[in-house]
């Protein structure tokens, strides 16, 4: 699939008229959008993916207003974007795990958007880390109802999301102040303020590169696993993904099976692992024991 699979607008187009062409595509049945998925997945139909993504297009609106005022951004920018993420998902959609293709775009838009919005901001206030991007898009919702926090309102925020409060107000002091230009001189007459600033930490591409690698990572791990039955998926998590090996023992009083039985579930699990990752190549068990 290539862009050019997505209905084509001008940026003066009204959402209006946008929405008057994607409802002319058909919502599809369970059954169609399974069918589709399949031909697409084992035939390589491009038509079929075609319909697959038109006819979500107006999910990726809806989404994509979750995101609108709070960012500064064209509401049709971020459909755009949205757009990207769902022709990403039909493409990695797997319609014999059981559940829909919504389900599954759902987070691919999402992401989509959100790489767009912080590709967007400025990469000095909202930093790179996990924590960072989760507090990021959290306060930008709340400068609709808020100036500047108090430190009870960043105490209440930090705990909602797992980070100090302290945390909470620097980046809420980030994303209040103003840019500065790191072109102006940093004392009259004198050297530009960006050749000043000596960056000993990685690149903003190394950063983002290391963020997408892990994703990837993470991803597939999470497409072995769900091959597994729900015990062989505990067994390996408790076995191999953690620093500190739970017993098989531990685990045979836990499932009301001998230690030797365990040790068979172990086995045919990491069989079963093997073969999944030697279909996509690469040292898949070695990312798995990397956990």
């Amino acid at each position: 699939m290539s862009s050019s699979m997505l209905i084509p607008y001008k940026d003066e187009y009204q959402l209006s008229q946008y929405m008057a062409q994607v409802d002319r595509y058909p919502m599809l049945s369970a059954e169609e959008e399974f069918d589709l998925a399949v031909a697409f997945r084992e035939e390589q139909d491009v038509d079929a993916a075609h319909k697959l993504v038109t006819s979500y297009l107006r999910y990726v609106v809806s989404i994509a207003k979750e995101y609108q005022g709070y960012y500064g951004l064209k509401l049709m920018d971020l459909v755009q974007e949205g757009s990207i993420g769902l022709m990403q998902a039909v493409k990695r959609f797997d319609p014999y795990k059981g559940f829909r293709l919504s389900t599954y775009a759902m987070w691919w838009i999402k992401a989509s958007i959100q790489e767009f919005v912080l590709h967007s901001w400025s990469l000095v206030k909202i930093g790179t880390t996990a924590a960072q991007r989760k507090l990021f898009f959290s306060l930008r919702k709340n400068k609709a109802r808020i100036d500047r926090l108090d430190a009870t309102e960043a105490e209440e925020i930090g705990t909602r999301l797992g980070v100090s409060s302290e945390a909470v107000l620097e980046m809420d002091a980030r994303m209040s102040g103003p840019d500065d230009s790191l072109n102006r001189e940093a004392i009259e007459g004198g050297e530009e303020l960006q050749n000043m600033l000596a960056d000993q930490g990685p690149s903003q591409e190394t950063l983002l590169l290391e963020s997408e690698s892990e994703r990837l990572r993470r991803e597939t791990i999470s497409q072995a696993l769900a091959d597994l039955s729900e015990r062989e998926r505990e067994i390996v998590q408790a076995r191999i993904m953690q620093s500190k090996p739970v017993t098989l023992e531990v685990l045979g009083a836990r499932f009301g099976v001998s230690r030797e039985r365990v040790r068979q579930l172990e086995k045919r699990a990491l069989k079963k692992l093997k073969s999944h990752f030697e279909t996509l190549g690469g040292d898949g068990m070695a990312m798995l024991f990397a956990t």
